[in-house]
């Protein structure tokens, strides 16, 4: 092996005792080899290859030794003990982190290069020969005692300068320990084995809601790393980095965040990566999903008699997402607003730092999908977030991301709108948004916003994101979800800005443009001699589909104008100016049998308004500001005679009956790049990697697309996507 002696020449050495944890001799559970090990300050440093050779070598001798799983029962013991000493004495520290680096090396090890399904090379297992301490039961589920010895301990003892950088190791093994999730497909089925996460599902619920607690806890107070305290420099003075981190710098490219990245230019901690950690095991353990057998369903779309039934999967329930389902602010009283006593152990967060904490770190997409697993999953968030009176906390950050779309992931837009959705289908948010005031918007350069209301920046951030899909992205579900939100907002609206109404009306002319094309397109292609092909290249595949999708985007930015009409129109002046100023975009279909009667409403506004106008008595020009004083006094004796009453547009956000099948590749495929060690990428089931683990556009569209179901027919209409 190079650097590892065959004899123990230097038997108190660390290169002795490593060499010994690789080799062949099993070393009793209860030998005091293990408290050598764990406690002697080692400082031998190994190149890579070095460590790969002796992961080798472990893994080669661990079916005899069983020392990995001896490394895991040491591990759950010392973080027994630090959870139930007062204070946590720095030796019990040295032990935990030494046993945590071990372990946490040679299981990634076993993780990346696994050969079966099971894992069964783990052997996590004692041998039934081998003699073992009365304080430890042969019967022992190993991986349930070291993981509810890591959650106890995340849970119980407080993030302080000593105990820091454990906290932050554990996290991180703990991301090991779930990354058999990688190995698999993005559709978990009956037969997938994740021994660890499994054993993390079935912790009691107490120490559950404790756990989701300290994780959300430690994102909003991001502690810095303690970098100047007395912990590092006591263990700096004697000598007791821990054992695999001062055996190789090189093992920490395997698995450890070095030191130094803590670090600064500055010699200050510019991040929290304790806050980062929590963030990234929070979202596998929420989304994560154990399938336990299969039934056979029949097809929810197919209401025939004779249908055959169809296999779909069973998963347990996840406790932790109903740890996050449960959640409820601190600051209310322990009954719920029903005066029902909640069953089981409550999390009790500060939701108004949790809102103002997200509303700090949206541009990074795992606080977006963070805050979507919050106000999807949690009524209470929900109603929080919705009575609050500054929701540009929230709302400026997603809006600055659709604007900055080419620069952002599919499914992070995707993400920020399916929020704006939910968001959009109360009545209140609605109203609210239009009544907060923006001075201005720094980061929209096509023209100064000033004195613009939140609902207005809104319409036009979502017209924006309409326009660029259609020139770029060509997605049919970001258009349904962009119509979505401004249909629900329409009933609302309250002083529509000149530039928001403007864009509105745009809408309807570029989207009746490409509707034309698509008429003539099919037009054309059903005169087309057979067997001709086209010569544009352009051309889409079935023009008469995309007519069909088109037709129903004209109906539906129709019935938002409508709705504005019918119930806002004296409030929104500038709605008015717009649609007359461009009145000839909608003369072209004003007797189209699709169109007409939406169209109806709105000529009779036109009517009305161009009579007024007729009736005024002009000398030279008509300058906007006269024509918008003529609108204002006419609004005020509108009564809306003649206007047809059409039910209001109301679309809502259902989630897919397998929602698994998105967020639990899509969560990890966020995790990995903001984790403290990398996974070999040809190991990888769970999602395609042949893009950079940050470029997920291709993955996720194909998965949007394939099972997306968005129903356009009627008036109460849910979205029912894969996210």
């Amino acid at each position: 092996m190079g650097g590892v002696p065959s004899t123990p020449r230097a038997a108190e050495t660390a290169e002795y005792l490593i060499g010994e944890l690789v080799g062949e001799k099993s070393y009793p559970l209860g030998s005091d080899y293990w408290q050598k090990l764990l406690e002697l300050p080692l400082d031998l440093r190994w190149p890579t290859h070095s460590v790969l050779q002796a992961s080798q070598l472990f893994a080669q001798n661990n079916c005899k030794t069983r020392h990995l799983a001896k490394s895991l029962i040491h591990l759950a013991w010392c973080l027994q003990e630090c959870v139930s000493t007062s204070g946590v004495p720095s030796t019990a520290l040295v032990r935990a982190l030494n046993a945590l680096y071990i372990s946490s090396v040679f299981l990634k090890y076993f993780v990346e290069n696994a050969k079966s399904d099971n894992f069964e090379e783990l052997h996590l297992s004692l041998d039934s020969n081998e003699a073992i301490p009365t304080t430890f039961s042969k019967d022992q589920n190993i991986e349930q005692l070291v993981m509810h010895s890591v959650l106890s301990f995340l849970s119980k003892v407080d993030v302080s300068t000593n105990t820091y950088l454990l906290h932050h190791e554990l996290l991180n093994f703990m991301l090991i320990a779930m990354s058999t999730q990688l190995l698999s497909g993005p559709s978990p089925g009956p037969d997938d084995i994740h021994p660890f996460i499994d054993a993390v599902m079935v912790q009691e619920s107490s120490l559950v809601s404790l756990v989701v607690c300290k994780l959300l806890l430690n994102y909003i107070r991001r502690p810095n790393f303690p970098i100047n305290s007395s912990s590092y420099s006591t263990f700096s003075e004697v000598n007791q980095t821990g054992v695999l981190q001062r055996v190789g710098s090189a093992a920490a490219n395997f698995v450890l965040l070095p030191f130094n990245l803590f670090v600064g230019s500055t010699g200050e901690a510019t991040k929290s990566p304790l806050a980062e950690s929590s963030l990234n095991v929070l979202l596998i353990l929420i989304h994560y999903r154990k399938c336990v057998g299969m039934e056979y369903v029949k097809d929810r779309g197919d209401h025939s008699s004779d249908s055959l039934p169809k296999e779909d999967t069973c998963f347990a329930e996840n406790p932790y997402s109903k740890a996050i389902e449960n959640a409820r602010d601190i600051e209310l009283d322990r009954l719920d607003i029903e005066g029902n006593v909640q069953n089981g152990p409550l999390v009790r967060l500060p939701f108004a730092s949790l809102f103002d904490t997200l509303g700090m770190y949206l541009a990074d997409e795992r606080s977006v999908l963070l805050l979507y697993s919050m106000v999807h999953g949690n009524s209470a968030f929900l109603e929080y977030v919705l009575v609050r009176t500054d929701l540009d906390t929230l709302l400026m950050p997603m809006l600055e991301t659709l604007y900055n779309a080419s620069r952002r992931t599919s499914n992070q837009i995707y993400m920020v709108l399916i929020i704006l959705l939910i968001l959009s289908q109360d009545s209140s948010f609605n109203a609210s948004i239009h009544k907060l005031m923006l001075p201005s918007v720094p980061w929209y350069q096509e023209r100064l916003l000033h004195q613009t209301s939140l609902g207005s920046l809104m319409v036009i951030i979502l017209i924006r994101t309409v326009k660029y899909n259609l020139s770029k992205l060509r997605d049919v579900y970001l258009h349904t979800n962009c119509l979505a939100t401004l249909a629900n907002m329409a009933p609302h609206v309250h002083r529509l800005s000149a530039y928001a109404s403007q864009r509105m009306v745009s809408l309807f002319d570029m989207l009746a443009r490409k509707y034309n094309k698509l008429a003539e397109i099919s037009n054309n292609k059903m005169h087309m001699p057979n067997g001709e092909s086209r010569e544009e290249d352009n051309l889409p595949e079935d023009p008469s589909a995309e007519l069909h999708i088109f037709t129903d985007f004209l109906r539906i930015v129709l019935e938002i104008l409508n709705a504005i009409l019918t119930y806002t129109l004296p409030r929104n002046p500038e709605v008015v100016y717009a649609i007359m100023h461009r009145q000839e975009v909608f003369q072209p279909f004003r007797n189209h049998p699709r169109f007409n009667e939406l169209l109806e409403n709105i000529f009779t506004v036109l009517d009305f308004f161009n009579s007024r106008m007729d009736a005024q008595k002009m000398d030279g020009e008509w300058s906007v500001e006269k024509v918008l004083e003529v609108i204002v006094i006419n609004c005020r004796s509108w009564r809306g005679e003649g206007m047809k009453m059409f039910t209001q547009l109301r679309f809502t956000y259902e989630q897919e009956s397998h929602p698994e099948e998105f967020f639990i590749p899509y969560v990890w495929q966020l995790v990995l790049p903001h984790s403290s060690f990398s996974f070999n990428r040809n190991n990888i089931h769970l999602f395609p990697v042949d893009l950079p683990l940050d470029k997920q556009d291709s993955f996720v569209g194909e998965e949007v697309e394939k099972l997306q179901n968005g129903e356009l027919n009627g008036h109460e209409r849910q979205l029912e996507i894969s996210v």
